[in-house]
């Protein structure tokens, strides 16, 4: 049975979670302050955690740091809607996606298939030369991508960000990640520069409505596999 543990200290909503979630198949534990949402995921060992950031104890993006030092189960971050600054920096810490409250039971849960789907690929990854995200193929001797058996014409820069992006589909990276692992230290905040980019992708993979590789606005990017919605 799939392990998530909860960390949030409003305790109606923890209950609502816990209720919701063993209907919907889950095994829940639940922490209502960041100190022992940590020691519980070493404890619980969770297949995924859902983390509110507002904390009584600790900060949530320092919970994801934390976190991060030791372990990569997946974070999923319940966040209000007006605190894109606090999604974009859980993000940075090291979280995989986020909820915007208020969220419905069926969002929340097509979130966590989507997050624990991807994370379960992602050893299967580590040590092969080739990637696949749907129907794009990347071969990283190579370095030459496909899109449905057709070879995609890409720079140098073009294939490092659509592999950057590939390596963990469905997870969201901000601007600031892309630009910095991508580009460098030096950049951070050329968000039209890599807009540019983008956008040089999505035309090469045939991506004109931004289905496979999604824009989180304000926020950053993520790559998703098309055929799973489909």
């Amino acid at each position: 049975m799939t392990k998530i543990l909860l960390v949030d200290d409003d305790r109606s909503l923890l209950r609502a979670l816990e209720i919701g979630l063993a209907a919907k198949g889950y095994d829940t534990s639940g922490c209502r302050n960041g100190r022992d949402g940590l020691a519980q995921a070493v404890l619980f060992s969770p297949d995924l955690i859902l983390l509110d950031l507002g904390l009584p104890d600790i900060d949530g993006i320092e919970f994801c740091r934390k976190l991060r030092s030791y372990s990569e189960t997946p974070i999923l971050v319940l966040s209000a809607a007006e605190d894109e600054t606090r999604k974009v920096e859980a993000l940075d810490a090291g979280a995989d996606d986020y909820v915007t409250k208020p969220f419905g039971m069926a969002e929340l849960d097509a979130r966590i298939r989507v997050a624990l789907r991807h994370a379960r690929r992602r050893p299967e990854t580590a040590n092969t030369t080739r990637i696949s995200v749907g129907n794009i193929s990347i071969d990283l001797e190579k370095r030459q991508a496909t899109n449905s058996g057709v070879a995609i014409d890409l720079t140098a820069r073009e294939f490092d960000l659509l592999l950057y992006l590939a390596k963990n589909s469905g997870k969201v990276y901000t601007h600031r990640q892309i630009l910095r692992d991508i580009w460098g230290r030096g950049y951070g905040e050329e968000t039209h520069y890599l807009r540019v980019y983008i956008n040089r992708l999505r035309r090469k993979l045939g991506d004109a409505d931004g289905r496979i590789i999604r824009t989180k606005p304000g926020i950053g990017y993520q790559l998703l596999d098309t055929t799973e919605e489909a």
